[in-house]
């Protein structure tokens, strides 16, 4: 397994896929925190990711910015279009990406990335279109499992912690 991007959806795989929203109509996602660390794994590994969402939501531009997330697609529609598109502009084959999606519009690019997993509460018709189906929910740290599932499997998670520990002790003197 070799990946060079990994490409993520938002609603249902970094939340819980709830929209709340408070009586001005402000609407609100829960994030888990976890899912950060997975950002950090990757930037640590120069393994670049791409959130490609169908929201429109700038609370989902405030996070992607926080996080430093290299590329942010949003009102998206045709999903594996955009992911072709990325791939063409950064020399990346489509089976060189991994995707994480949870509903039916990301089933196309489930089905064209090289490597592409659901979270466990995904329909399961879009997990059987998924060669990896994670242990746990969206919006429960699923983006962070499946990081580490990706870069365990190839054989750099040793490489991150021993890079990333050097990093901080050079920090700390």
């Amino acid at each position: 397994m070799n990946i060079k991007l990994v490409i993520t959806d938002i609603d249902g795989v970094w939340t819980d896929g709830g929209m709340y929203y408070d009586n001005n109509g402000n609407e609100f996602k829960k994030f888990n925190t976890s899912d950060s660390a997975g950002v950090l794994i990757l930037r640590g590994l120069n393994i670049p990711l791409a959130i490609i969402t169908g929201e429109d939501a700038e609370i989902v531009k405030r996070r992607a910015e926080k996080l430093k997330v290299d590329y942010l697609f949003m009102g998206i529609r045709n999903k594996l279009l955009v992911a072709k598109n990325l791939c063409h502009d950064l020399g990346v084959k489509l089976e060189e990406t991994a995707f994480i999606g949870d509903d039916i519009n990301d089933v196309l690019l489930l089905r064209a990335a090289g490597l592409s997993a659901t979270p466990s509460n995904a329909p399961d018709y879009v997990r059987s279109e998924a060669q990896w189906t994670m242990t746990k929910k969206g919006g429960e740290g699923v983006f962070r499992e499946f990081v580490e599932r990706i870069v365990n499997e190839m054989g750099l998670f040793e490489k991150f912690k021993t890079d990333y520990f050097d990093r901080i002790k050079g920090y700390n003197g």
